[in-house]
């Protein structure tokens, strides 16, 4: 099954490729059809977009309020101890438990100021990783804005014919582009049309006269502007050499019918 005609195999592999629970050969075969479609690379780079930013949801850690008032709590117990040992008051005893309690309390303090310090740091950590991400999810946007164009300024094949002369030998390539509504010639021949005529391509419908699709240029690549109703029910194309400039559609072909070939539809 091509997995570019079942969009919704497609994004299910995408989704689970970005969030990298699709391993081994699985995992392998994606990325080989992602280097080969451009539509499955899309598909994964906005999966990676999606998943990307569940990052930004993450709300930052505030230190709690507890914590100040502890460290402002310790700080005032170590100035009054500070200064019941300046005033002498204390016994022996009572300095040895005022020596303790001190070495407890700056311990304590110790601890809380690691608190505050490693909050602190975290708070920063986070703040840098929300802005690396940030910066890869723009990075990434762009990147997908620009595959989104590139796919949809690419033609998109659906019909294709190769033009033959008597001998069998291929003159010129047709495909048309529905998403343009768009005839593109290639000439695939050394034929040159004298400066007096031109070629004119015709639509041969099963039933009917052929329809003229329009004068084909000079050069070796030639662009039509066409609806697809005009080829969609066409089996065939013809080229035919006339007068410079064409000829009505209603007259139907003038001069010798050069090329001739089957309009193939092609499924996408």
């Amino acid at each position: 099954m091509h997995l570019t005609r079942n969009p919704e195999l497609l994004d299910r592999l995408a989704a689970a490729y970005s969030l990298g629970t699709l391993r081994g050969g699985a995992r392998r075969r994606f990325e080989q059809l992602a280097r080969d479609h451009a539509q499955v690379r899309a598909a994964a780079l906005l999966w990676q977009g999606r998943w990307s930013a569940f990052s930004e949801v993450q709300t930052p850690v505030q230190p709690d309020a507890a914590v100040w008032t502890r460290i402002a709590n310790l700080l005032q117990a170590e100035r009054q101890q500070t200064a019941q040992r300046r005033a002498g008051a204390a016994t022996p005893q009572a300095g040895w438990q005022v020596q303790a309690l001190s070495w407890w309390r700056g311990l304590a303090l110790a601890g809380s100021l690691a608190t505050v310090v490693a909050v602190s740091v975290g708070l920063w950590t986070h703040h840098g990783v929300q802005q690396r991400t940030q910066q890869q999810l723009s990075a990434l946007h762009t990147e997908l804005q620009t595959a989104q164009a590139a796919l949809q300024a690419a033609p998109q094949i659906q019909y294709v014919a190769v033009l033959a002369d008597g001998k069998a030998a291929a003159s010129m390539l047709v495909t048309f582009d529905p998403r343009h509504n768009q005839l593109v010639l290639q000439r695939v021949s050394g034929f040159r049309e004298a400066e007096s005529h031109s070629l004119q391509l015709w639509a041969l419908p099963p039933q009917g006269a052929p329809r003229s699709l329009g004068v084909v240029g000079e050069g070796r690549v030639a662009q039509l502007a066409v609806q697809e109703t005009d080829v969609k029910a066409v089996p065939a194309l013809a080229i035919s050499l006339e007068p410079k400039g064409g000829v009505p559609s209603a007259t139907g072909p003038t001069g010798p019918v050069l090329f001739t070939g089957a309009l193939i539809r092609r499924d996408l």
